[in-house]
C-alpha cells in the first residue's frame, strides 16, 4: 500500500510525477518547455500523447518508476513510510 495522502503533499513527489509526465511528451515531440506558450498548445501535447500507443507506454512507465519505492518489494511503502503522518524532514 502507497501513503498517498502523505506522497499527494509532498512537493518533491509532485515535481517527480510532473516531470515524469511532461518530459517523455516533450523529448519525443522534441519540444522544449519554452514551446509550450499557451494553454492550448499543452492541451494539443496531451492529445497527441493519447493518440499514441508508445507515447503512452513511455510515459506510463516513468510515472511508475516515480512513484514506486525501490527499498520494498513489490509496489508499496515501507511500513516506516506507511506511519508518516507528515512528510520526513530527512
Amino acid at each position: 500500500m502507497i501513503n498517498w495522502k502523505i506522497r499527494l503533499i509532498n512537493r518533491t513527489f509532485l515535481l517527480q510525477v510532473l516531470g515524469a509526465l511532461f518530459l517523455p511528451l516533450l523529448a519525443y515531440q522534441g519540444l522544449a518547455m519554452e514551446d509550450l506558450t499557451s494553454w492550448s498548445s499543452v492541451g494539443d501535447l496531451f492529445i497527441k500523447a493519447f493518440t499514441n500507443p508508445y507515447l503512452l507506454a513511455i510515459t506510463a512507465w516513468s510515472v511508475f518508476n516515480a512513484v514506486t519505492d525501490p527499498t520494498v518489494k513489490g509496489i508499496g511503502d515501507s511500513n516506516r513510510a506507511k506511519s508518516y503522518v507528515k512528510p520526513s524532514n530527512k
